[in-house]
C-alpha cells in the first residue's frame, strides 16, 4: 500500500496534532554507539536536541513530546496558523530568516540584516507563502532533518541519504491517542532497554520536564530575534578573518545568553481550560504557552510511571513504580476498557503502525469517511482497547 498523500493526514491551515518519526537508512547511526564501528556517536543527541529547541522558538508548532533514539526520533507536534496569525509581517521575516538566510552578505554573522527583513516585508506574496510555512509541520520537520543529514554525513565523510525517506506522520485524532502517543514516545528509551525509568531517559520530554520540575536550568538555544545593519556588516566581513566570522557567528546563536527551565522550550503539558485565542509565549523560547493534555503534570508522570512498570514479557525494557494514584476514571474518561490500557501504549506501533490517524475506532471510521479513503487500517484491531460506545459518550 503506497503512503497516504500529506494533504490526506493534515492540512497546514489547520490546527492539528501529528506524530512524526524519522529513520537513518540502513545501519546509519543518529547517535549512540556503533555496534560495528565502535564510534560513539552519543554527542550527536545534544545537538539535535538544541537543533529542536531552535527551531520551536521559530516556528508556529508547540513541541508536545519528543525523544532522540540509536536510529531515529520521534517528535509530536501541534501545528499553530492561529499562533502565526497574530504575528506581525516582520516577526515573520526575522523568524524565517534565522533558519532559512538565503544568499544575504551576511549569511555568516548568524543574524538577519535590517535590510533583508525589509526587503521580505515588502514583499507581500512572499511574507504570505512564508507566513503559511511557519506552521507547516512538513517545514519544521525539513528544517530539522536537512541540517543534521549534511553534519552526519560530513561526520561519517560520506554522501548520499542519511534518511531513509520522508518523515512519517500521523494525525492524533482524540485525546485518547494523544496521552497514549505521548507515552509510547517517553517511553521509547525504556523500550529498547537504554534506560530503567523515565529520570534516566535522557533526551526526551519526560526527562526534560523531570529535571526541570527538580530546578534544573539549561542555556537557552532559542533563536535571537534581532537583525544587524546592513552596512555594519559588510564592513566586518571586509575586516574579519574567517576564524574571527566563525566565532561571531557562535557568539551570535549563543546571544541570547540566558538561562531557562529545561523544558521552557516544551509546551505546558496541563491544558488550561479558561485559557483562550492562540495564548503567545512572551519569552520567545516556544509558540505558544497553552497545555495539551487534561491532567497535572504529577499525574502524567504518575501514569507513565506505572504504565512502564506493566512492561510485557516480549519487550526487553521495564521499570518498577507504584502509580500512585487512581488511574482507573482517567483511563474511563478516554473510554479505555479495562486492563488495556498499557497494552495500548506499549504496542502503540502494532495497533497503529498503519494507520494516518491514531485514535479510538469510531474517530478513527468518522476521519476515513472525511478522507479520500473510505477505511484506515487498524480499526478492527484497536476495537478491543476501548470500551463499546466509548467514542460516542
Amino acid at each position: 500500500m503506497p503512503r497516504p498523500l500529506r494533504s490526506a493526514i493534515y492540512r497546514p491551515q489547520e490546527i492539528a496534532i501529528l506524530h512524526c518519526t524519522q529513520r537513518c537508512v540502513r545501519r546509519a547511526f543518529l547517535s549512540g554507539v556503533d555496534s560495528v564501528s565502535g564510534v560513539d556517536y552519543s554527542y550527536r543527541k545534544e545537538w539535535i536536541r538544541q537543533r529542536i529547541e531552535k527551531l520551536a522558538s521559530v516556528f508556529g508548532l508547540d513541541i508536545l513530546a519528543y525523544a532522540i533514539l540509536s536510529n531515529h526520533l520521534h517528535v509530536v507536534l501541534r501545528s499553530r496558523p492561529d499562533v502565526v496569525a497574530a504575528w506581525s509581517d516582520r516577526q515573520v521575516a526575522l523568524r524565517w530568516l534565522q533558519i532559512f538566510p538565503g544568499k544575504r552578505i551576511d549569511e555568516q554573522l548568524g543574524d538577519p540584516t535590517t535590510h533583508d527583513v525589509d526587503t521580505l516585508v515588502n514583499d507581500s506574496e512572499r511574507i504570505a507563502l512564508v507566513r503559511k510555512r511557519l506552521s507547516d509541520v512538513s517545514w519544521f520537520m525539513r528544517a530539522l532533518s536537512e541540517p543534521i543529514a549534511r553534519l552526519a554525513n560530513r561526520q561519517d565523510e560520506c554522501t548520499g541519504s542519511f534518511w531513509e525517506g520522508r518523515f512519517k506522520a500521523q494525525r492524533l485524532l482524540d485525546e485518547a491517542a494523544l496521552l497514549a502517543c505521548c507515552m509510547y514516545v517517553d517511553l521509547n528509551p525504556i523500550r529498547a532497554a537504554i534506560a530503567e525509568s523515565p529520570a534516566d531517559s535522557k533526551f526526551t520530554s519526560a526527562y526534560d520536564r523531570i529535571q526541570a520540575e527538580a530546578g534544573e536550568t539549561i542555556e537557552s538555544a532559542a533563536a535571537p530575534m534581532q537583525t544587524i545593519n546592513r552596512d555594519e556588516a559588510a564592513k566586518i566581513l571586509k575586516n574579519s578573518t574567517s576564524e574571527q566570522l566563525a566565532k561571531r557567528r557562535s557568539d551570535a546563536n549563543k546571544r541570547r545568553g540566558t538561562r531557562t527551565a529545561r523544558d521552557a522550550w516544551l509546551a505546558p503539558l496541563t491544558l488550561n481550560p479558561r485559557a483562550t485565542g492562540p495564548v503567545l509565549n512572551k519569552d520567545g523560547v516556544r509558540a505558544s504557552d497553552k497545555g495539551f493534555l487534561d491532567m497535572s503534570l504529577a499525574n502524567y508522570l504518575a501514569l507513565l510511571y506505572w504504565t512502564g512498570s506493566q512492561g510485557r514479557a516480549d519487550k526487553t525494557g521495564k521499570i518498577a513504580a507504584d502509580c500512585g494514584m487512581d488511574y482507573a476514571p482517567v483511563l474511563a474518561k478516554l473510554g479505555i476498557a479495562d486492563g488495556m490500557w498499557c497494552d495500548l501504549v506499549w504496542n502503540f506501533k502494532k495497533y497503529f503502525g498503519k494507520s494516518r490517524g491514531p485514535g479510538s475506532p469510531d474517530r478513527m471510521q468518522e476521519e476515513a469517511i472525511l478522507g479520500t479513503r473510505k477505511f484506515q487500517p487498524g480499526q478492527r484491531k484497536v476495537r478491543k482497547c476501548f470500551a463499546r460506545n466509548a467514542s460516542s459518550k
